[in-house]
């Protein structure tokens, strides 16, 4: 009886065990029933995501609330790393990611996309006087980064030496103080930032163009595929480029 027991309690761990790594993200009816969509999210990329009287708000929180009062349910918010957002959305312990995330080949063997709805470009960001012009001058060079950004991947693939960081704050802050010689970040991103003084400047040459989208659990294909006509929509009868407009932001459609 011992032995059958054992092998019992064996069988059932390792099938939770198969079941935890086959994980799959909600479908469209599983969220309805739920009543709300659960977003993770790192609030420290402004203007698309930032914390203001202790709540999560900007762009993309902006697109996801007409998205969820199309869907007819509650947006739940929950913050944590960036790097940490993918790993939560590739093991679908929540519904949906967003924190300017690229639509990537790699990321998409991992994880589904809705259609992008921005063109974003990454910018190189220097102390004022810096001998660094452009791409070419990296070389050799020390660059800080947020960590699990494309900005992390392409400056390692491209074999700077990259600081990485889990806030952009604390990449601009490597810069600032002189622990790196150049910044890699998303463009609006560093437009805002740097605006806050510091001495710093955005490069004209960029570093990549790429396309930002939501990102979901395999295993949600019909919820993506209603986000998606909601989103279509939203591009198209130029509401998402208001709210860039709201927040004195240049919209680049993808």
């Amino acid at each position: 009886m011992k032995k059958f027991i054992a092998l019992a309690l064996c069988a059932i761990m390792t099938l939770t065990m198969f079941t935890g790594c086959g994980a799959k993200g909600k479908t469209l009816d599983e969220v309805k029933e739920a009543g709300k969509l659960v977003i993770a999210t790192s609030p420290d990329f402004p203007p698309f995501e930032t914390i203001e009287g202790g709540e999560v708000v900007g762009i993309e929180v902006d697109i996801m609330n007409l998205i969820c009062k199309e869907l007819g349910v509650e947006l739940e918010i929950v913050q944590m790393d960036f790097d940490t957002v993918l790993v939560g959305i590739q093991s679908a312990k929540y519904d949906c990611g967003m924190s300017g995330i690229t639509a990537n080949e790699d990321r998409k063997k991992n994880m589904l996309f809705t259609v992008p709805y921005y063109e974003a470009a990454q910018v190189i960001v220097v102390k004022e006087g810096s001998d660094i012009k452009g791409k070419a001058d990296l070389e050799g060079k020390s660059v800080s980064v947020q960590t699990g950004t494309t900005a992390d991947e392409g400056c390692k693939e491209a074999g700077y030496n990259v600081q990485a960081f889990a806030a952009n704050a604390d990449a601009k802050a490597a810069l600032t103080t002189g622990k790196v010689d150049a910044w890699v970040v998303d463009n609006l991103t560093a437009i805002q930032m740097v605006e806050e003084g510091d001495g710093l400047v955005i490069l004209e040459e960029k570093m990549t163009t790429e396309p930002y989208a939501f990102a979901f659990a395999f295993g949600s294909e019909d919820l993506v595929a209603e986000i998606d006509k909601i989103l279509t929509k939203l591009i198209e009868d130029g509401t998402i480029e208001e709210i860039f407009a709201n927040y004195d932001e240049t919209y680049f459609k993808p």
